[in-house]
């Protein structure tokens, strides 16, 4: 048997459907049985996020350990220099496994657990039982109206095919974020306070979620995933995490594409240039020392060099140079 012959995951950006064919998860990791009712599929909408998935082309490492993940349902912590296609990887996976739309989570130090989790609007709910004639006290309110699942949130709804959830820049997070993730990842669940302090009034709540889509039914107050969803959390090892939530994680680190496989990136997403742009290659790679370039900028410049036809090295050169600016003060 080849020694690939258990991915789910190729990275090859060919949709398949071998997810059905994953294994059940360890016992430790065994969540509720599939919904007879679960949310609506939703599909990939932007062509962008389309054409990332189909040219994404993964390392075989990440590839292994991506699969890894999958088998394990434990969330990825990836890292790499910039423009080397973390955040890309999510929708490369979500895009080959059928999953629909990536749910994207974007972390800054003012990011706490709940905003991922949902949101609840009670000035709008104040509003209407200020309107209400005969007060709160008799008022037969529709309180999930007011609360909206977040990216985490809705991507812990049960459902018979998990969601793919980029968590983008988890390290700019406050220092309580990752340890308050883990019991998210451990137990795949959560609860709505606003939701239980009526428990017998509000036991099948329809709320809205990140999506846009139709309401969905919370049970007694409590979101508890089927599948865990495909979790992809990037940093940019700009912090050290917590022992404990780095031993929940499967990590991986995005190397530093070498000049073969910058060709190997060009033609994916250039398709034809990369023969006419071996000078933009080598201009890259001689100014990417200390990670001071991303592969971004190298497409950026090749396109540009290519749709002005410019023929003259010097005039390549000088207009490559301006738009790969070191991403480090010098």
């Amino acid at each position: 048997m080849a020694d690939d012959a258990w991915y789910v995951y190729r990275g090859t950006g060919v949709p398949h459907d071998r997810i059905s064919a994953l294994p059940d998860p360890p016992p430790w990791r065994g969540f509720d049985p599939d919904p007879a009712d679960e949310p609506p599929f939703v599909p990939e909408t932007r062509e962008k996020e389309k054409r990332a998935g189909l040219r994404y082309r993964p390392d075989p490492e990440t590839v292994r350990l991506v699969n890894a993940a999958l088998y394990l349902r434990r969330p990825l912590l990836v890292t790499g220099a910039p423009g080397t296609g973390k955040s890309t990887l999510a929708t490369a996976i979500a895009h080959e496994l059928g999953l629909g739309r990536v749910l994207r989570w974007n972390v800054t130090s003012r990011v706490t657990l709940r905003d991922g989790l949902y949101q609840y609007d009670p000035l709008a709910r104040l509003y209407a039982a200020s309107r209400h004639e005969g007060g709160e006290a008799d008022w037969d309110e529709d309180l999930g109206q007011y609360i909206r699942l977040g990216p985490l949130g809705t991507a812990l709804l049960p459902r018979g095919r998990p969601r793919v959830l980029l968590i983008d820049e988890v390290d700019k997070a406050d220092l309580d974020l990752p340890n308050d993730l883990l019991t998210i990842f451990e137990d795949g669940e959560f609860e709505i306070p606003e939701l239980l302090r009526h428990p017998e009034r509000n036991a099948e709540a329809e709320v809205g979620t990140i999506d846009g889509t139709r309401r969905v039914v919370v049970r007694n107050g409590r979101v508890r995933c089927s599948r865990f969803p495909i979790v992809v959390m990037t940093s940019n090892n700009e912090r050290e995490f917590p022992p404990a939530f780095l031993r929940r994680c499967v990590q991986i680190t995005i190397p530093t594409p070498d000049a073969d496989k910058l060709r190997e990136i060009v033609e994916a997403h250039l398709p034809g240039m990369a023969p006419g742009s071996e000078q933009e290659i080598a201009q890259f790679l001689a100014g990417r020392g200390a990670d001071k370039l991303a592969t971004d900028q190298l497409l950026n410049a090749i396109y540009l060099v290519h749709a002005a036809a410019l023929d003259s090295d010097r005039a390549r050169h000088e207009l490559a140079a301006a738009v790969m600016a070191s991403l480090v003060p010098e």
